[in-house]
């Protein structure tokens, strides 16, 4: 039986990403090997194998992710100070909360208030990896609302 070979810039193009057959019913995938192996090389030129690292389809993505996180979402003192005590730990609350108000008010930081107040509604319908998000928007602001002084010569 004659074994399978692929032309060298066609492997060297399919080397490097994870390509996956469609689910099952239970969520499970195959590991496809196109590189190795003719049915696998087959199924990838008919469409049923998809590539999981797409940098295609990774910007796509990233990008949906940005416009969820930037999209324009004011909330109440209030309700902000109710987001702040559930997610932030106790000493560092007080902190936390002037820095977001400030960061409201401010041109540069505000997409830092954006991102905390988004990521943490999507914290609390049951996204827990959202919480670090709340939390890096939070050290953002900080970082934006610095004044940076010019040495003079």
């Amino acid at each position: 039986m004659k074994k399978f070979r692929l032309p060298r810039k066609t492997k060297k193009a399919l080397k490097g990403n994870l390509w996956l057959y469609p689910a099952n019913e239970k969520g499970n995938s195959l590991m496809a090997h196109p590189t190795k192996y003719h049915k696998d090389y087959s199924a990838l030129k008919q469409g049923i194998v998809r590539n999981l690292i797409d940098p295609k389809n990774n910007r796509v993505r990233r990008k949906a992710f940005r416009e969820k996180l930037d999209k324009e979402n004011y909330v109440t003192d209030e309700e902000l100070k109710s987001y702040v005590d559930d997610i932030i730990r106790e000493d560092l609350r007080k902190s936390s909360y002037n820095t977001l108000i400030k960061a409201k008010n401010h041109p540069k930081a505000v997409k830092s208030y954006f991102n905390f107040v988004n990521a943490y509604q999507i914290f609390s319908t049951g996204k827990d990896s959202y919480g670090n998000i709340c939390c890096l928007a939070i050290d953002s602001a900080k970082e934006l609302l610095k004044d940076t002084k010019k040495k003079k010569n």
